[in-house]
């Protein structure tokens, strides 16, 4: 197992993501199956274990306290989020917190996030004066360091990154994911500023790790390490990682993300040019070749092309065209493909001569069945 320095003491390079624990029939979570993941990864060095107040419909709080209560508590830190969406003002967070720990049957923990920050919740908690708030949390003992997870754009996190002093930070990365939300720049920011990242969605929910055989192919004339494995070790290759979080389901995944986390976290130069090659052929599966440059926008009746491109662009890169209807169930109402009128006031404005009026319509075919 990889570690990296934090602070006073070293956290491992893997750490367990428990929003993906296995599950029975009924959709709860089978606990025998998930107490043996989490057992072998910890008999194999994985020290951060990290959860969240919703994941598994408010229940993996208190499986993983269990499983705590099995294990010497000293000898792992834990990390959960604060759902900042439900609190209103500073009481609330200070009782969610409670709860928190209460479901954890733990005394403090190691790590605690404002869970899934964007520009609206950051404004929200601005307004309650949360973050002057923030020391105190940490005096009490019950947290030891203070972080958020993040999703909006870079321009966002570069605010929210330099409103408080953070112990570190949290959000989506990944060797396609390098101009998506914080990206490249965010990782470069936060890395200037010594603030440490804890890197979640590396594997991209999964999606890199079922890749088309074309990419498959490709990793396999350098190695027969499995495509997920090659997703984590371009996250764990970069310097100011402390942690890559992996949801993992599965005791074989485990045992795939172990091997990885044992490997020496530096990249070849011919691997670099297999990641910049991948990154390519995924792209060449776009059915859209929109840039979000955003020159359509705004559009007269409120659609949001380039997001409803994104969705629909990223169904087929992925292979999910026929499976993305929830990312798409992100897109409010008023802003999805099938409110376009055929005005045809974007077409002339991109810049990549794409029939707009033509694409939604077929977006709105595909997910308005």
């Amino acid at each position: 197992m990889q570690y990296r320095s934090f602070s006073d003491f070293k956290t491992s390079l893997l750490g367990f993501g428990c929003m993906r624990f296995p599950v029975d029939e009924q959709g709860k979570i089978d606990e025998e199956k998930t107490f043996a993941m989490l057992d072998l990864a910890l008999d194999n060095g994985v020290n951060y274990y990290d959860t969240a107040y919703p994941y598994h419909e408010q229940t993996s709080e208190l499986v993983l306290g269990r499983w705590l209560q099995t294990i010497d508590r000293d000898s792992v830190y834990v990390a959960s989020k604060s759902p900042v969406w439900l609190i209103n003002d500073i009481e609330e967070f200070d009782a969610m917190l409670d709860k928190q720990l209460e479901r954890l049957q733990l005394e403090h923990l190691d790590f605690y996030l404002l869970h899934a920050l964007n520009k609206e919740r950051f404004e929200k908690l601005e307004k309650m004066g949360l973050f002057e708030h923030l020391d105190a949390i940490k005096a009490s003992g019950k947290v030891k360091h203070i972080g958020f997870s993040f999703h909006d754009d870079y321009e966002v996190f570069a605010k929210i990154l330099q409103r408080y002093p953070w112990d570190f930070c949290q959000i989506q990365y990944n060797y396609m994911d390098v101009d998506y939300q914080a990206g490249d720049k965010g990782y470069q920011l936060a890395r200037n500023m010594k603030i440490p990242m804890v890197i979640m969605e590396p594997i991209r929910g999964g999606m890199l790790a079922n890749v088309p055989e074309e990419i498959k192919s490709l990793f396999n004339s350098y190695n027969h390490d499995s495509p997920a494995s090659w997703a984590l070790r371009w996250v764990m290759a970069h310097d100011n990682v402390m942690c890559v979080l992996s949801g993992m389901s599965d005791i074989e995944q485990v045992k795939d993300n172990l091997y990885t986390a044992g490997l020496e976290p530096v990249l070849t130069s011919a691997q670099e040019e297999i990641y910049h090659q991948a990154r390519a052929l995924f792209k060449k599966r776009m059915q859209i070749p929109c840039t979000a440059c955003r020159y359509c926008m705004p559009c007269p009746f409120g659609v949001d092309i380039p997001r409803n491109f994104k969705v629909y662009n990223e169904g087929f890169i992925y292979q999910l065209a026929d499976k993305n209807k929830k990312e798409y169930q992100f897109i409010d109402e008023e802003h999805r493909s099938n409110v376009c009128r055929k005005c045809s006031a974007c077409v002339s404005k991109c810049p990549q001569h794409i029939d707009i009026p033509h694409m939604l319509e077929l977006i709105s075919e595909l997910y308005h069945d």
